[in-house]
């Protein structure tokens, strides 16, 4: 049943030797029995022992592969996990975050659900969902009112604020063979009571690594039905061309478009931009993007609209991902100047906020909220005019409510998710845990001979030239105005540490310290830090180290022996011991 017995059960047949191999184990085999077979089949199928070219290869593989089994029988968890799922049950993503622990009819719903996750992760890869929702809000009311020359309106004070446009698109993708996808989208647009719609199908061809060509079919109730076609060849410059043909009422509307762009240096790009139809105009811009900002130079001559844009975003270098932006835009239709922020509010949403300033445009604020392949968009347009109380409260307002809602709202919420995670990481590890404390406090009771011996020969022999670690907590710290918290969460890790020393040196890789021999994990979902306090040559020393930091001291350097002082790693000497 296990890849050890389906190997053993192989061996004599694909190696053609004369010895037969032993019996495999039973899947009820214990760890012993595991660990003595893996061992007489290394022996028998090492590749030195076959002088033989091909018999050797076909060794090597063998012998790889009783290796890789014993891997995964050696440990509990795959070991449960191939039992009930096979080899096909550890190609499963995510089990190396799941805690190792469960019983088999955990092992089972959580296979279930890593299953259900990972069709949905591949649907979604294959469908690539794509969509956007825009409503439009006409809220010129708020401020138009107040103006000397605006017509004051019957009935009553309330401002009329309205949804005077909408627009939902969506796209899915297809794929039909390793070279060909379909993708079909549709449209739908309304503005002040009038509206149409579209539906579009196109078909992709992959032709080479960076070549593709698109064939657009699409049909609509205003402009009528729609062939295009769309070309990417490769080069040394990125070219794109794409032709279409529009049928309405009113004639043929044959379009061309061509694009090329090139490298000017690592962070910037050059583009350059052709478009002959109802809409010709030629347009060349530079962008560049790096680490922390990105920039953007654009200038368009053509009919009915000719325009110069700049714009800069600045990335702050944060776990939100912040940035903040603006931007100058001015053409035959006006001038346009644009500032907004944006920032990341959880693992897939990105929320933004920018408030666009123009003659003759007026003063709108827009709202911006990206989720997954979703955008939801939400212009309000404050006023037809350039009014000042409209661009401080378009500047003001969506800053006083996103930091209330994030005070009131999105961190209580945050903390109570994550205190509730935390309560149910330590209630499933609740059992595994008081078994680690025992293994604990019998390890250090067992070596406290050991460690009192040591003491004695580094205090007496060695005159405390060596290593002694004379105190060592290790868990979460607080303040101090709360010691019985800090004793409650923090483990005495003396003994342990003691006897890891090795050659006056303690040495500790980056991983976490609950695995180390003597310790356990005192308050499971914290971050913990193992804090020390220890003498060499007659100095003691203080050492704060996180979890899964590397320690080793003493440190490289020369002490002196006529002051003591109390030296933390990550900083400079903080104090001294009398």
């Amino acid at each position: 049943m296990h890849v050890l017995g389906y190997v053993c059960r192989n061996l004599y047949c694909n190696l053609s030797l004369s010895v037969p191999p032993p019996s495999p184990p039973s899947p009820q085999a214990t760890q012993d029995e595991l660990k003595a077979s893996y061992r007489r089949l290394c022996m028998l199928y090492h590749p030195d022992k076959h002088r033989d070219p091909e018999l050797k290869s076909q060794a090597e593989q063998l012998f790889n592969q009783v290796h890789q089994a014993y891997e995964v029988l050696s440990d509990p968890q795959s070991r449960a996990i191939y039992d009930i799922f096979g080899k096909k049950g550890l190609e499963v993503e995510g089990w190396e975050i799941v805690e190792r622990k469960r019983t088999p009819v955990e092992i089972r719903e959580e296979y279930e659900r890593l299953q259900r996750e990972r069709e949905e992760r591949r649907l979604q890869q294959r469908t690539n969902p794509k969509g956007t929702i825009s409503v439009g809000v006409d809220a010129t009311d708020l401020f138009d009112r107040y103006d000397e020359d605006f017509e004051e309106m019957p009935g009553g004070g309330f401002p009329h604020i309205e949804i005077n446009r909408m627009h939902i698109s969506q796209s899915i993708e297809a794929p039909l063979t390793n070279s060909d996808t379909a993708m079909l989208s549709g449209s739908l647009s309304t503005h002040n009571g009038n509206g149409g719609g579209n539906i579009n199908m196109t078909v992709r061809r992959v032709t080479s690594a960076k070549g593709w060509g698109e064939l657009e079919f699409g049909a609509g109730d205003i402009l009528g039905p729609l062939f295009g076609m769309k070309v990417i060849w490769p080069s040394l410059h990125c070219n794109n061309c794409n032709c279409g043909m529009q049928f309405s009422p009113r004639g043929v509307r044959p379009s061309c478009s061509l694009m090329t762009a090139r490298h000017l240096d690592q962070n910037t790009m050059g583009y350059l931009q052709w478009r002959w139809g109802p809409h010709s105009s030629m347009t060349t811009s530079v962008v560049r993007d790096t680490k922390t900002s990105h920039f953007t130079l654009a200038l368009q001559l053509g009919v009915p609209h000719s325009y110069l844009m700049m714009s800069y975003q600045y990335k702050f270098q944060d776990e939100d991902q912040t940035k903040v932006k603006g931007s100058i835009k001015t053409g035959w239709f006006g001038t346009v100047v644009e500032y907004g922020a944006e920032r990341k509010i959880s693992r897939h949403s990105v929320l933004a906020a920018t408030v666009s300033v123009g003659v003759p445009q007026g003063v709108t604020l827009k709202i911006r909220l990206a989720r997954a392949n979703q955008t939801y968009l939400f212009p309000v347009h404050l006023t037809d005019q350039l009014l000042p109380s409209a661009v401080f409260y378009a500047t003001v307002g969506p800053l006083l409510v996103y930091m209330a809602i994030h005070r009131l709202v999105i961190i209580p919420y945050t903390c109570s998710q994550k205190q509730q995670d935390l309560e149910l990481q330590r209630k499933s590890s609740e059992v595994d845990m008081v078994k680690k404390k025992q293994e604990a406090e019998s390890a250090v009771r067992n070596t406290h001979t050991y460690y009192t011996q040591i003491k004695l020969y580094l205090v007496h022999v060695t005159n405390t030239t060596g290593l002694i670690i004379l105190n060592a907590w290790y868990g979460k710290f607080v303040t101090d105005n709360s010691a019985r918290q800090e004793r409650a969460q923090v483990i005495d890790v003396t003994v342990p540490l003691q006897c890891l020393v090795k050659d006056s040196k303690l040495i500790l890789t980056e991983a976490s310290k609950a695995g180390l021999p003597g310790f356990y994990d005192p308050c499971v979902g914290e971050d913990k830090s193992l804090k020390l306090l220890y003498q060499f040559r007659g100095v003691m020393h203080q050492v704060l180290s996180a979890d899964t930091e590397a320690l080793r001291i003493p440190k490289q350097c020369k002490y002196t022996t006529t002051t003591q002082p109390l030296y933390n790693h990550n900083s400079t000497v903080t104090t001294t011991i009398s």
